[in-house]
């Protein structure tokens, strides 16, 4: 069962990022602040669930909690600061979304490692998408908001199926690019091999 919050006291933020091994598209990250008492009997790891439940689950994750956002960093930007800065500064961004709402006190963040947002202190957490709630509907979030995108994208660049892969370094997807090259939505830092 995952956990309500890491300390009750503050004001919590869960952080989460999607798409970060992916050859194109953007690295999306979403900042959610759950209600204290919030429960979810399918709440968990976005990789866990199915489509149909996470897509459920984002229509109920963005009623119930306090304030959520969702941001990205393009695949330009990932060229130009690496994969880790860019997933660093989408969760920043959505931070900045949700703190024009509500101030989080504390971030809690999923992964080992994150560049400190200015004035608010926060713990990484390894794996926390299945420890925290928060975290878990931070996942959900990013993962169902990258999925679109890329599915809508994979109408304009039908060859790469991206509406099945959702730009990530598969079999098919590395020889596609072999076969027709790069895209604008690439990340031409991304070394493919088949």
């Amino acid at each position: 069962m995952l956990l309500p919050y890491f300390n009750k006291n503050y004001v919590e933020a869960g952080l989460d990022e999607a798409g970060r091994g992916c050859l194109a598209g953007p690295v999306v990250a979403a900042a959610v602040i759950l209600p204290k008492d919030y429960e979810h009997p399918w709440l968990n790891d976005s990789k866990q669930l199915t489509k149909d439940q996470r897509l459920e689950l984002r229509t109920e994750i963005e009623k119930s909690a306090l304030v959520w956002a969702v941001a990205e960093a393009s695949n330009i930007e990932i060229d130009q600061i690496n994969i880790l800065k860019a997933s660093f500064l989408a969760m920043h961004r959505a931070v900045d979304q949700i703190s024009a709402k509500i101030q989080p006190e504390h971030l809690l963040v999923d992964g080992n490692r994150f560049t400190p947002y200015p004035m608010i202190p926060h713990t990484c957490v390894i794996k926390g998408d299945g420890k925290y709630l928060s975290i878990a509907a931070a996942s959900i979030l990013a993962k169902t908001y990258r999925d679109e995108l890329m599915e809508g994208l994979a109408q304009q660049y039908p060859r790469y199926k991206w509406h099945e892969n959702a730009g990530y370094p598969t079999i098919f997807h590395r020889k596609a690019i072999l076969e027709y090259g790069y895209t604008p939505y690439h990340r031409m830092t991304f070394r493919v091999r088949v």
